[in-house]
């Protein structure tokens, strides 16, 4: 599906989560790119070119150990940054990658590339697809039999339908689309207001609609839109979710729930900050400083 893969890797066991995920979304002619960002020397207790010759030398050793563990052909790049995000995006900016994959820390499902508030300023701006495997996934992972799409019928999401749709093809994959509805507050406003007929109604259209997409297992919730992802995501391989124009995880993830959604959902998540209607904005530089180094295996 993706042809030319960026995976942010730290050193943490979220990396083997990431490698793994990265393999099963990558077109078999595709490539794949182990990135690690280091802190520049304004953000590093130490300075000076010593420091530079530190890092570059740790990144190299734990990319190589990455790729050989991970049993995967890839290039390696490292470079300093003020932050994780920034720096992954600088480079997926340089190898014009069209996905970017980061795994999980044991201490939270986005893990310490995403987390933070700098790098979650810069994930807003990612110039391409994000997709995050959920901690333990390398130990678990298993062919994508069944995809989920977040559906609400806007754009975005309809273009998540459309990269869905490519994935199962690819993988004769079972599709299926859940459309979450968030009852008027009204409802709830009093004992005489509430409505459960109402509430029923809203359910029962949002499924019709789901179903009249034709080729997909229709599915409808009332709640909170991540917490309902997250559960019907026990049941898939894969969750995609499409953009807003206002951020990379947009409508049904937006602001809190996205952050929400990538620390609950049990099964991969990718997010798309693409459609048919304007690409995201590429990252300020478009080289990265540091050398690139390659290695096969």
């Amino acid at each position: 599906m993706f042809d030319n893969v960026l995976i942010g890797l730290d050193g943490g066991p979220g990396g083997r989560d990431a490698v793994a995920l990265a393999t099963r979304l990558t077109a078999s002619d595709g490539q794949l790119t182990l990135a690690h960002i280091y802190p520049t020397h304004a953000e590093a207790p130490l300075g000076g070119e010593d420091y530079e010759a530190a890092q570059i030398t740790r990144a190299r050793a734990l990319l190589q150990a990455a790729s050989h563990q991970g049993g995967v052909d890839a290039q390696l790049r490292w470079i300093g940054a003020s932050s994780p995000g920034r720096g992954l995006h600088e480079l997926a900016g340089a190898v014009h990658a069209d996905l970017l994959v980061v795994g999980s820390t044991r201490r939270s499902a986005a893990g310490r590339v995403l987390l933070g508030d700098d790098t979650r300023a810069a994930l807003d701006r990612a110039p391409c697809a994000v997709a995050i495997a959920p901690a333990g996934y390398a130990d678990r992972a298993a062919t994508i039999r069944k995809v989920g799409v977040g559906y609400d019928g806007s754009p975005d999401s309809e273009y998540a339908l459309i990269v869905a749709r490519e994935i199962v093809a690819e993988r004769s994959a079972s599709l299926a689309a859940l459309e979450v509805v968030v009852f008027p507050t009204y409802l709830f406003s009093c004992p005489m207001a509430f409505d459960a007929t109402a509430m029923i109604e809203l359910l029962d259209e949002a499924r019709r609609r789901v179903a009249s997409l034709g080729d997909v297992e229709p599915h409808a919730a009332a709640g909170e839109a991540a917490e309902q992802l997250a559960l019907w995501s026990t049941s898939l391989d894969l969750l995609v979710v499409g953009s807003r124009g206002f951020g990379p995880v947009g409508r049904l993830v937006h602001g809190s729930t996205s952050r929400e959604l990538t620390q609950i959902a049990q099964c991969p998540l990718l997010v798309l900050t693409r459609s048919p209607h304007g690409k995201a904005k590429s990252p300020d530089r478009a080289e990265p400083s540091e050398p690139v180094a390659s290695v096969r295996v």
